[in-house]
């Protein structure tokens, strides 16, 4: 059995996340030879049931930006708090002059939300809820808000936990 010598292609992992690319940027920077043009990828990653994360990649190929963000985004995951389908209470995410305010929605409401928010709750697993973006329409600014305010979310189990108490003192 002879041996193929010739290069393997880098085989796609299938580790079970959804990935979703936001933005794809063409950046430049002029120096004493002309331009250098560079491309910027947005990425969020998410495994569809309560862990999601962002990154931010770049490089002189698109290919190789949306490698470099993913591995990012796979880096700084976190996990959300998630009840059935929704988010546990109201929650407004800050980052810089962006804000973006989610909302638990009931059974059969969809995902309400525009954009990179949209992208950041499906990939986080999220199936009814409410948001409105306030301020900046930046995307990374947006997913930034998002995630902070995800971060913030709390069961009422662990806020019983927290304080010492039983969920049904909690929640009455």
């Amino acid at each position: 059995m002879a041996r193929d010598n010739r290069p393997q292609r880098r085989q796609e992992e299938n580790d079970g996340l959804i990935k979703k690319l936001i933005e794809i940027n063409r950046v430049s920077k002029t120096v004493k030879g002309g331009k250098n043009m560079r491309f910027a990828a947005l990425v969020v990653v998410g495994d569809g049931a309560g862990k999601v994360g962002y990154g931010s990649g770049k490089s002189k190929e698109v290919p190789e930006a949306i490698e470099k963000a993913t591995q990012a985004a796979k880096k700084n995951m976190i996990s959300v708090a998630v009840v059935d389908t929704t988010i546990p209470h109201e929650v407004l995410g800050k980052f810089g002059r962006g804000a973006v305010l989610m909302l638990p929605a009931a059974q059969g409401t969809g995902v309400i939300a525009g954009g990179p928010v949209r992208a950041v709750m499906e990939a986080a697993g999220i199936k009814n809820i409410r948001t409105k973006s306030h301020g900046t329409q930046n995307p990374g600014n947006c997913i930034k808000a998002t995630i902070a305010g995800l971060a913030q979310l709390k069961t009422a189990e662990e806020i019983a936990a927290l304080r010492g108490k039983s969920v049904e003192e909690i929640v009455d």
